[in-house]
């Protein structure tokens, strides 16, 4: 095979369609918006899934602050302990990060902080205003 046909034989896109529609929309709204931040994440989203962030809740607990917007582009996972509020969006969740980051922290029954989707920060903050990038 020659060099050229090899190239021609590559996929150029994700196989997951949720991942194509996230940069799809990632991109248009970093037009649509001037966020500089949604673009980034559209570029970091298309490399190979290898190259994505795993995240431990100590790497956030440790990055953060009390009410932080953090992003990551990949998969938070449970290692460590969160100890402050912040709102977490990731492309996936273990099941022992998700409870941990969303569970009641204290006595007074006050929440330790939010998870959601890539997808739900974009569509509640299009700006990308106060969204702090961990990967």
């Amino acid at each position: 095979m020659a060099k050229g046909e090899s190239e021609k034989m590559r996929r150029k896109r994700k196989t997951d369609p949720r991942i194509n529609r996230l940069i799809r929309d990632l991109k248009r709204i970093a037009r649509e918006n001037s966020a500089p931040i949604w673009r980034d994440m559209a570029k970091r989203l298309e490399k190979p899934r290898r190259h994505y962030a795993a995240v431990n809740l100590s790497k956030i607990n440790r990055y953060s602050d009390v009410n932080d917007m953090i992003l990551v582009p990949g998969k938070v996972l449970s290692a460590g302990e969160i100890e402050k509020q912040v709102t977490v969006a990731a492309l996936d969740f273990s099941k022992k990060a998700f409870e941990e980051i969303s569970k009641y922290g204290d006595e007074k029954g006050e929440k330790k902080g939010k998870c959601m989707s890539i997808e739900e920060l974009v569509e509640n903050n299009p700006k990308g205003s106060g969204v702090k990038i961990i990967a």
